[in-house]
């Protein structure tokens, strides 16, 4: 598809009266009504309003509709705990929540960071910052790493010295993960996630940094901030495959017609494949059609399979890791 063809598209899109609300959350909004959405996650009840909520799940599962359901009935902020939200350019290609949705309801680390480094670690420092002001928010997202640091712990690991980062992201372009992967401790190598290149990377980078492999760092965790059991519910999305499949393919060309490729477009002055915030699932895909190197109908397919694979590896994620977690199927 040609430059020109794209301006009209992204024209047409935006002429199309609130479009980008609209239809960035679709999928999300008509999954059930509130009262339905509460009712399916807490048959029992509605969770003690005076204590937090963790709310976790696949990308595109629902997590947005049931915590703004959940944060208009209780009084709740909605905190995130997603590592692509908290960046400022990715508004529709992360499916953050829409400014109607913002103006209803206190929303908290969204969109604050620019392209500087941001990890667990700032997340988990700013979080408990917000709930010395808001105790009882409903803290939602598809991070794993997010929840098992605020529920478990996070290792006191000093921060990964600049050439060692540049000397990872080398070496992952050139060699790919498996390379890092083969040189990691054998504590760390078995209990990491093999399909995941960023993890992968940052062991590697704390291996190489501290000579002490991530494992052993996990093995002097402090408390957690917030354990499981001290939340009012912890609830994890998980959706039949299919049924999320769809869900996937139908949201992201609603973000092609919300402006998922102007957002794209304007980040490209500044694309580094290895920055986390170009991890940002379709930037690369989209990056490429940009590039002129696909048309926009193989960087879509390509971005939906990409989507359908990370939904696959959060699932695995939330089923080994959060198993005393309270299930629910949105469907």
């Amino acid at each position: 598809m040609s430059e020109k063809q794209d301006r009209f598209n992204v024209k047409a899109a935006r002429n199309r009266a609130g479009v980008a609300d609209a239809l960035q959350h679709a999928p999300e909004d008509q999954a059930t009504t509130a009262p339905e959405t509460l009712s399916r996650a807490f048959p029992g009840g509605l969770p003690d309003p005076a204590r937090p909520v963790l709310l976790a799940g696949p990308t595109a599962s629902g997590k947005s509709a049931l915590a703004l359901a959940l944060a208009r009935a209780q009084g709740r902020a909605v905190v995130n705990a997603d590592a692509l939200q908290v960046y400022g350019m990715w508004r529709v290609l992360t499916a953050r929540p829409s400014r109607s949705e913002t103006d209803a309801v206190t929303h908290l680390l969204y969109g604050h960071v620019g392209r500087e480094p941001y990890s667990v670690g700032h997340w988990l420092r700013e979080l408990a910052k917000v709930l010395q002001a808001h105790p009882n928010p409903v803290i939602i997202g598809g991070t794993g790493l997010y929840f098992m640091a605020l529920t478990e712990g996070l290792a006191p690991i000093p921060p990964v010295p600049t050439d060692v980062r540049a000397e990872s992201d080398a070496r992952l372009a050139s060699e790919g993960a498996r390379a890092l992967l083969a040189e990691l401790d054998a504590a760390t190598a078995a209990r990491i996630d093999p399909l995941n290149p960023a993890r992968i990377q940052r062991a590697w980078e704390v291996l190489r940094a501290t000579g002490r492999g991530l494992a052993d760092w996990q093995a002097d965790t402090p408390p957690p901030l917030l354990p499981a059991s001290d939340a009012a519910a912890a609830v994890v999305m998980m959706p039949e495959r299919a049924w999320l499949a769809a869900r996937i393919e139908t949201r992201f060309a609603a973000m092609l017609e919300g402006g998922a490729l102007a957002e794209v477009r304007a980040a490209l002055p500044h694309w580094y494949p290895a920055a986390p915030w170009a991890r940002a699932i379709g930037a690369p895909e989209l990056v490429a059609h940009l590039r002129g190197e696909v048309t926009l109908q193989a960087a879509s397919a390509a971005a939906i399979v990409a989507t359908r694979q990370y939904a696959k590896r959060q699932r695995t994620w939330f089923s080994r890791r959060m198993k005393t977690w309270q299930r629910v199927d949105p469907a």
